[in-house]
């Protein structure tokens, strides 16, 4: 079938709950996809970080092949011989005492929410229900209707009420605003150290450190939410990293598999998620040995490959060549790594729809950001490539009006 025939299919039979570009991608191979009709396109979104290491790397996909004729469920009513090996993976490779598995990013977020609230009431003694985690504004942590009653953007709230208590908001690098917010029954403060979906924004420069110090001195756990932001994409391992902090848990998801299936998990320290007693919290997937196996191979090519050093290198090299590009309708890049966020002063969509006629693929976030992310094994080449057509889409459409 065609591109219009299977979008036809897809608006009529699907729920529209998204917004694509009207692409339709058949296969993938490292930093290239493919559609239908035979075009090839630079991915620059990644799948929104989830295959950090590239479409289909074929290590971890000969992993996926051999472990899915061996076993992929049992549950976690017994035991697989892939699991252990991840939990200690995990613990050498980030520091962290325990993690526990689960499988979208928003699972590992309730999972957070969860040992934070319970850690708050058996080990600082909260009164019970009295709980607080204290979340940032702009953020996204996931679409539940938890997490979606700490969102502070109208679209992700609107029609799903009543909303879940007990999440103050405080306004995302201020640090005074984070102290008056603080309270007797605060149990953790969860942010994410660099904002993904709101447009790639770096908080300002010591402020997680001061968040930090505001969590020792008042007994709150610090959780960072690096599903997105995690394992390479921002220049360190974890963007927390680039502020020299130690959270208390950090959560993670997308690239831990490199796209092949969802696999999230929740690191932290033993006190953390040792407040869980067996029956108080599982999952029927998660730790499942086909996700175990697919992510301990999906780690080792970050090490292997060195993707951490290539995503600081590179993207350091990709920031600075954006920045020289000369536009009225260019308000700001920034970012970190290979996660980049290319304010316009005008929609975004129109920039968007061009690239991709150009061959990049990439996907506007708050109207008016190209949120720009590709796989980290992308090269040098490949990003001069990019930066030749993304230089002729701002000149073709310095006409447009501005917003």
């Amino acid at each position: 079938m065609n591109t219009q025939e299977l979008i036809a299919l897809e608006e009529e039979y699907g729920a529209h709950n998204y917004h694509p570009l009207d692409v339709v991608i058949e296969r993938a191979e490292g930093v290239w996809v493919y559609d239908v009709e035979g075009n090839k396109y630079l991915d620059c979104l990644a799948a929104y970080s989830a295959v950090n290491q590239g479409h289909c790397h074929p290590k971890i996909l000969e992993v996926f092949q051999e472990q899915a004729k061996k076993v992929t469920l049992t549950s976690r009513a017994f035991r697989n011989d892939q699991l252990p090996l991840l939990y200690k993976q995990l613990h050498d490779m980030t520091g962290f005492d325990l993690s526990l598995p689960m499988n979208s990013g928003a699972e590992a977020v309730e999972t957070a929410l969860k040992a934070a609230r319970k850690w708050g009431y058996t080990v600082k003694g909260i009164p019970q229900d009295k709980a607080e985690i204290i979340c940032a504004t702009d953020n996204f942590h996931g679409r539940t209707i938890t997490i979606v009653s700490f969102s502070t953007e109208h679209d992700y709230r609107n029609g799903y009420g009543p909303m879940t208590p007990g999440f103050p908001i405080v306004k995302y690098g201020d640090i005074e605003d984070m102290k008056a917010k603080i309270n007797e029954n605060t149990a953790a403060i969860m942010l994410e150290p660099i904002q993904g979906e709101a447009g790639i924004i770096i908080p300002p420069d010591g402020y997680l450190k001061e968040v930090e110090k505001l969590c020792r001195e008042n007994n709150i756990l610090l959780i960072m939410d690096e599903i997105q932001s995690g394992l390479g994409r921002s220049g360190k391992l974890f963007a927390y990293e680039h502020e020299g902090i130690q959270p208390d848990a950090v959560i993670i998801g997308k690239a831990l598999s490199a796209g092949f299936v969802p696999v999230s998990a929740v690191l932290a320290k033993k006190e953390v998620l040792g407040v869980f007693k067996p029956g108080e919290h599982g999952s029927t997937f998660g730790g499942n040995p086909l996700a175990a196996a697919v992510a301990r191979a999906s780690l080792q090519v970050i090490v292997d490959e060195k993707l951490v050093e290539r995503s600081a290198e590179l993207g350091t090299y990709f920031i600075d060549e954006l920045r020289n590009i000369d536009s009225p309708h260019i308000k700001e890049v920034r970012g970190r790594g290979l996660w980049i966020g290319f304010e316009l002063n005008t929609a975004a969509r129109p920039y968007c729809e061009a690239l991709m006629e150009e061959g990049i693929l990439c996907k506007e976030t708050h109207e008016n950001v190209i949120r720009i992310a590709p796989p980290l094994v992308i090269t040098k080449e490949e990003i001069d490539w990019a930066l030749e057509r993304i230089r002729k889409v701002v000149s073709q459409l310095a006409a447009a009006p501005a917003a």
